[in-house]
């Protein structure tokens, strides 16, 4: 079986073509599709996907309402976003929510197929316009001060993992840098995120940067 996806996109011809490009890839299985906000949460309720594709401006929901309403019901469900917006409000509000990943529409075909993959491991994608708006947010907000340790939370180990998901590497590029088994990485990880009580690397990532974990250029390299 492969990565099983929910496409969320009011355009019938851009949802066809996301369709195509997957279906053609042959490791990807489209079990919805939905045209509207109220629509997608139905889906992902019953369909309980991998991966949702989720575009922000849709009807009745916008994709911000849905993206809350899918990490509530279905927390082990990834969203990813695919959007022409990359306004701020937005922005910062699917971070939060607890999306994978966020895409502008100018990706090509071959990164949307990597972001989805990589949304399916729990590892996040961000377009490079979002990674700077997120890196300048905490800027000017004072990131960096040691609000709380992380050694009182997190063990050594886990500690360098998480800095190292905080520079964007993959589960297997943190396995080779600690020397330790992709295995080993995965089951860190599942235990950051219980401690923080976050469902995905982005979120764990975003907790990190409020409590002035990472220092911004260990994050921007």
């Amino acid at each position: 079986m492969g990565i099983r996806v929910i496409l969320a996109e009011d355009h019938i011809i851009t949802r066809q073509g996301i369709r195509r490009l997957l279906e053609e890839e042959g490791k990807f299985e489209v079990v919805g599709e939905a045209d509207d906000g109220e629509q997608v949460v139905k889906l992902a309720v019953e369909k309980n996907p991998d991966v949702v594709i989720m575009d922000i401006a849709m009807p009745k929901l916008n994709g911000v309402e849905a993206t809350k309403l899918i990490k509530e019901r279905c927390p082990t469900t990834a969203v990813l976003i695919l959007s022409a917006y990359d306004d701020d409000e937005y922005v910062f509000a699917l971070l939060e929510s607890g999306v994978a990943g966020y895409l502008l529409k100018t990706a090509s075909g071959d990164e949307l197929v990597r972001a989805v993959e990589s949304a399916s491991k729990g590892e996040p994608t961000l377009h490079p316009n979002i990674a700077q708006k997120l890196i300048n947010r905490f800027r000017t907000a004072g990131g960096g001060k040691r609000v709380e340790e992380i050694g009182d939370i997190l063990s050594e180990r886990e500690i360098d993992i998480i800095v190292l998901a905080a520079k964007g590497m993959s589960n297997q590029d943190i396995a080779e840098k600690v020397i330790i088994s992709k295995r080993t990485v995965e089951g860190h990880m599942r235990s950051i995120f219980n401690k923080l009580g976050v469902g995905s690397r982005t979120e764990a990532v975003i907790y990190g940067l409020k409590k002035g974990w990472f220092a911004l250029d260990e994050i921007a390299d």
